[in-house]
């Protein structure tokens, strides 16, 4: 295991490509033993050849965002193949918007052994990060603090070394540390690769248009609200209920308006 710190990662902020990535939204996975064509297989992404460097990967997927008009969430996604802990992992980068791996993917990839990946959706962001091993999400957060999945403090040692904050200020966060150069920090912590932008740009991507992905069927709608006195209102709405009364505030739209005449002289 390496000993890497946030410190190790300072270069993040005088760099144009990971502030390219953090001002676009962008996600950054790693798959241990799996090869670059069958990660992005898993992810069912159409091959579209291979680009050398990650400006060559940018104008990929920008070209293929044109092409599109930006009408849907479909991207370009650049795998290949880097060297770190237990042997060759694949490194698999996206510019798209911070949608970042699905869950689905990362329990298959992860199925045989483990697959780490952060992401930011860019603008005001949100920063994910995700621990997979043999299958399963073991650790998740957005803010150090607040840890989730089957194992949510099994990092934290390991999280105080490389740099987090773990403590919380009033609103339940971590204050004051470089939270995305220690998520890299640990990133690397975990599969032993460490990522600069020197190999982010020597690289050779095979390369995968990744198409949007499906909206999910909903059932019921919850409304779950609490006033300022406390007062708690919660309601489930199926989802029958909501297309009954929208169908109704159609048909009451579309009616006719009927302007009364004059009343009649007395």
């Amino acid at each position: 295991m390496t000993s890497v710190t946030a410190h190790d990662y300072a270069w993040i902020r005088s760099s144009p490509v990971f502030r390219h990535a953090m001002e676009s939204g962008y996600g950054l996975t790693l798959v241990r033993g799996v090869v670059p064509g069958d990660v992005l297989r898993a992810m069912g992404a159409e091959p579209q050849g291979t680009c050398t460097g990650v400006d060559a990967l940018i104008e990929q997927h920008v070209d293929q965002r044109g092409a599109t008009d930006y009408r849907d969430d479909s991207f370009i996604a650049g795998a290949f193949t880097v060297p770190g802990t237990d042997g060759d992992w694949t490194l698999v980068l996206q510019f798209d918007g911070g949608v970042g791996m699905q869950s689905r993917f990362l329990e298959v990839l992860s199925a045989g052994g483990r697959a780490v990946t952060h992401s930011t959706n860019g603008g005001a962001p949100i920063d994910l990060f995700h621990w997979y091993e043999a299958g399963e999400l073991r650790t998740t957060f957005e803010g150090p603090t607040a840890r989730y999945g089957s194992t949510p403090d099994a990092l934290v040692p390991m999280m105080r070394e490389v740099g987090f904050d773990l403590t919380e200020d009033e609103d339940g966060t971590g204050a004051g540390s470089d939270t995305k150069a220690a998520v890299l920090a640990l990133t690397e912590r975990l599969t032993g690769v460490r990522l600069t932008e020197e190999l982010l740009k020597g690289a050779e991507y095979h390369l995968g248009h990744t198409p949007e992905e499906p909206a999910e069927e909903w059932t019921r709608v919850v409304i779950d609200l609490t006033d300022a006195h406390g007062e708690r209102f919660y309601k489930e709405v199926t989802r029958e209920e909501v297309e009954a009364a929208s169908a109704r505030a159609r048909e009451e739209a579309e009616a006719p308006i009927v302007v009364p005449g004059p009343s009649p002289a007395p």
